[in-house]
């Protein structure tokens, strides 16, 4: 595990970028413990956005509100704790690369993974 920030780093609901072993990604703070990373690269447009991008939920049949990422560009909604995409607004399903994190001692860790070409940059 990388460590990436302090908990107190992270604004809750809302997305910081970070460059774990070279690949961008976006971590968002869900709860006051709970944070997530995924791809800052927005897999529609190739530009690294999606940190900025705004956190909502919707219902996911029985199991409670699913929490999602909407792409600050053209709308595009994922899974957020998953990278599952819902919503692709006409074009092909990507989903989103998420990595594992932990939170201990008010410190943000994640897991790096090896870049790939799509994530890099």
């Amino acid at each position: 595990m990388t460590a990436v920030c302090t908990l107190a780093d992270l604004p809750l609901e809302r997305g910081v970028p970070a460059l774990v072993d070279g690949i961008q990604v976006a971590l968002f703070r869900l709860s006051p413990t709970e944070v997530v990373a995924v791809q800052h690269r927005d897999p529609y447009t190739g530009s690294n956005v999606l940190a900025r991008g705004l956190i909502g939920s919707r219902a996911a049949g029985g199991t409670g509100p699913q929490v999602t990422l909407s792409s600050p560009l053209h709308k595009q909604v994922w899974d957020v704790r998953t990278g599952e995409c819902l919503d692709a607004g006409g074009k092909d399903l990507l989903d989103l690369a998420t990595w594992p994190v932990e939170v201990r001692d008010d410190g943000v860790h994640v897991m790096p993974r090896t870049a790939t070409a799509s994530l890099t940059a």
